[in-house]
């Protein structure tokens, strides 16, 4: 791990928390930003500096001063990168002080390939319009590091899960549901393992990289659902066929996709082991509690 510093995360959700806690616990001084008061709070209680930001509400002055790390996990919105928009001239002041610069992403960037496989060397093709701002936004974040030296590295999510948010908690909840449809499959990854995977990178800079972030065996969206249940001693869920699924339009848009998502770099050049390298590890952990 590189040595303890301060790390600012602009958007502290699900996967940039987990990492937050690893590196407190390492020493590492940890402040960043989240939209709702309440949340403020709670993030202040576990010891995490937090400051209201949004597109319309940006940073004071003088609030990223001393980081010598910083990631973002805010997604784009219509408009572009909330960000980059409001504080890419104060990100780029902070060199040469500021060691690595990480942007999560996501594999929804290289669109469908019909089941087939994808590495990071894969040429992007969104299809949907959350997607197109993804690309939009890593195209941002690659132009400071083109311009200005940032030391970028870009992390291309899989589905996100862990304690809390993953196929045991549905199945506990009794909102699982198993959606059939033939040929499709999806990659996932535990929410422990983006933290390593990120932390590995902040111990290993390589400016302008960018990292597939997956586990090693991508599945039918229905298998995670079974495992869960027979974990939980319980009947899965009844199958219903995709076509016949009362899905939200975003649900739905999930289905749209269907590749298989590569993860050699960051073992071969990380030097990371998976904690959970695949859905059963993972959610065996979980239903473990």
């Amino acid at each position: 791990m590189a040595d303890p510093g301060r790390l600012f995360i602009f958007g502290l959700g699900f996967s940039a928390r987990t990492l937050a806690r690893r590196l407190m616990a390492e020493g590492w001084q940890v402040a960043g930003t989240t939209r709702s008061a309440e949340k403020r709070e709670a993030l202040a209680a576990e010891g995490v500096e937090a400051h209201l930001f949004d597109r319309d509400q940006p940073l004071p002055p003088g609030v990223l001063a001393g980081a010598t790390h910083l990631l973002s996990s805010v997604p784009p919105d219509p408009a572009g990168d909330p960000v980059v928009d409001a504080h890419a001239a104060d990100i780029v002041a902070l060199m040469p002080g500021l060691r690595w610069v990480g942007y999560l992403s996501t594999t929804g960037v290289y669109g469908d390939h019909q089941g087939g496989w994808v590495d990071e060397e894969t040429p992007v093709a969104p299809d949907v319009g959350r997607s197109e701002r993804r690309v939009e936004a890593e195209v941002a974040w690659l132009n400071l590091w083109r311009e200005h030296g940032l030391p970028l590295h870009i992390f291309r999510l899989a589905g996100i899960y862990g304690p809390g948010r993953s196929a045991v908690d549905s199945v506990r909840e009794g909102k699982a549901r198993r959606v059939i449809k033939p040929g499709q499959v999806f990659c996932r990854i535990h929410v422990d393992d983006i933290a390593q995977v990120v932390a590995a990178s902040m111990a290993q800079p390589h400016a302008g990289r960018i990292y597939n972030v997956a586990d090693d065996e991508p599945a039918p969206p229905q298998v995670p659902i079974e495992e869960a249940a027979r974990l939980l001693g319980v009947d899965p869920p009844p199958a219903v066929d995709f076509e016949e699924a009362d899905l939200s339009p975003m649900a739905r848009s999930f289905y749209r996709d269907s590749r298989r998502v590569r993860n050699d770099r960051i073992k071969q050049e990380l030097g990371v082991t998976l904690k959970y390298p695949t859905y059963r590890e993972g959610l065996a952990a979980i239903a473990k509690g």
